[in-house]
């Protein structure tokens, strides 16, 4: 009988279960590790700065022209100097490397979910970057996201692009036979497109030229884009006014030539003066810089003045009738003597006006003759009405008293019994001032009148023993009134005195 062969390893069921289960863990972590790069194949790291990670994740992919060439490894935020922005960890193929300093990237989307990946540009420096190196990306790093772009089309907006859209197809639905010409005349149009684009292509056509003079032209005129927007406006307006009349265009155009050929004649017998008007331009080049600077003024002056030459016509009309009425009273023989009258009225009443004057400009008493006249009231009598006066007169007792007749002295206050200057005060004196002053010689405010009483003497000339007040002046400036000025106003002339001569004028 043969003896029992000795079981099979590889028959073994739990040999084999756990081969299994080894295979499948193996397969596990290669899987998972495929994300970071498998294990076991040589990279290339280096590090990128960049403003901004765009939602990018660790495990994107690195893509070359379209090939993958790494991925992504890590993604840690950086600060430089004030600004924040994100450094990126890339892992490449070393079938990717050499990679020149000059390289850098772009964050692009890979699909419409969000899904991006890391597009690398490589650069044209000889020297290569070094294991782990940094490079700084531009500003340009990130592009445009997806629903950036769409959000701004907001419900505004979706609502007037409803309304173009609408209104340009019904444009385009109502052009459809000049579309249809349009197509139809395109065949011959482009048919001769290709040799009008050679000509331009050739170099001795020198277009590059007329576009950088193109450029040169337009940045001159920037500045002066007001007025020549203006000229154009005032070309559109002598346009539309030559359109008015096509018979006198059409006569003025065939008549053009013959014009011309006249200019061409006299144009050399111009040469002289050209060359004298070159010769004195720098000496009136000043005087264009002047005028430019006042052409402004100028034609605000006129633009100010059209209007008012339109109505001189009416206005001349009506100026003539009062022109011929101011002929015919200069004519009239009485008028020279009208004219001398008035003259010498105005010369005598000229210096009481000066004299006048401050009582009414300095002291306000026009005013105050009106405001005080309220209280001048009348009585009712028989008969109608009386005034109300109240006259306090001295006292009859008074020996030369202003009440007594035959008297032959001047009534004078020293004679006054005690008593009686304590009943009737002053009144008993001989006051007379005549009229109050209103300035002084130099234009100060003397507002006499209301201001104070009475002196108890003030009579030049009369004897030391008469308390009588009848100088017209009061030595010292009373001041203002309540409402008046401190002196007479600028420009004008006054007098302190009302003499009849010319009074001064304050400067």
């Amino acid at each position: 009988m043969r003896g029992r062969r000795a079981p099979s390893v590889a028959s073994n069921p739990v040999f084999i279960g756990a081969v299994t289960v080894v295979v499948v863990v193996v397969a596990v972590l290669l899987a998972y590790q495929a994300n970071r790069g498998l294990p076991f194949v040589p990279t290339f790291e280096m590090k990128v700065d960049t403003p901004d990670a765009a939602r990018l994740v660790v495990g994107n992919e690195v893509r070359e022209g379209g090939f993958r060439v790494g991925q992504v490894t890590k993604i840690e935020p950086v600060r430089n100097g004030s600004d924040r922005g994100a450094q990126l960890t890339l892992k490449l193929d070393k079938a990717a490397v050499p990679i020149p300093q000059d390289t850098t990237i772009r964050i692009r989307p890979r699909s419409a979910l969000g899904l991006k990946y890391v597009d690398l540009l490589r650069g044209r420096s000889g020297t290569p970057l070094q294991e782990g190196e940094v490079i700084a990306t531009r500003g340009n790093t990130v592009g445009p996201e997806l629903d950036d772009f769409f959000s701004i089309f907001d419900e505004p907006t979706r609502e007037s692009v409803d309304r173009n859209l609408d209104f340009l197809g019904s444009a385009l639905a109502g052009r459809g036979e000049a579309l249809n010409r349009t197509l139809g005349a395109l065949p011959q149009l482009l048919g001769d497109l290709p040799a009008v684009m050679r000509t331009l292509a050739d170099r001795d056509t020198g277009l590059n030229r007329v576009l950088d003079e193109t450029a040169d032209l337009t940045r001159v005129l920037a500045p002066e884009s007001d007025t020549l927007a203006r000229g154009f406006t005032a070309m559109a307006d002598t346009f539309e006014a030559l359109s008015r009349d096509p018979q006198a265009l059409r006569e003025t155009i065939e008549r053009s030539p013959e014009t011309l050929q006249v200019g061409i004649d006299s144009l050399p017998e111009t040469r002289p003066l050209l060359a004298r008007l070159a010769e004195i331009s720098d000496e009136v080049r000043g005087t264009a810089r002047a005028v430019r600077t006042s052409v402004p003024a100028v034609n605000r002056a006129l633009a100010a003045g059209t209007p008012v030459l339109r109505r001189l016509p009416a206005f001349t009309d009506d100026l003539e009738g009062s022109l011929r009425a101011l002929r015919s009273l200069a004519k009239s023989p009485t008028t020279d003597i009208t004219i001398g009258g008035l003259t010498d009225t105005m010369a005598t009443l000229n210096p009481t006006l000066q004299w006048a004057g401050p009582h009414v400009t300095v002291c306000n008493y026009f005013t105050y003759w009106w405001t005080y006249l309220a209280d001048h009231i009348s009585d009712e009598d028989a008969t109608g009405t009386v005034q109300r006066v109240q006259v306090k007169m001295a006292p009859l007792e008074q020996e030369n008293s202003m009440a007594s007749f035959g008297a032959h002295e001047p009534a004078n206050g020293g004679e006054i019994d005690p008593v009686q200057h304590a009943l009737f005060g002053d009144a008993a004196a001989l006051h007379d001032q005549g009229p109050g002053a209103a300035v002084d010689a130099s234009g100060n405010a003397d507002c006499e009148s209301g201001q104070r009483g009475y002196p108890e003497r003030l009579a030049t000339g009369f004897p030391e023993k008469y308390k009588i007040a009848v100088d017209s002046a009061t030595p010292g400036n009373q001041g203002p009134t309540y409402a008046g000025r401190p002196r007479v106003p600028e420009g004008q002339s006054f007098s302190s005195e009302p003499t009849g001569i010319a009074p001064p004028r304050l400067p």
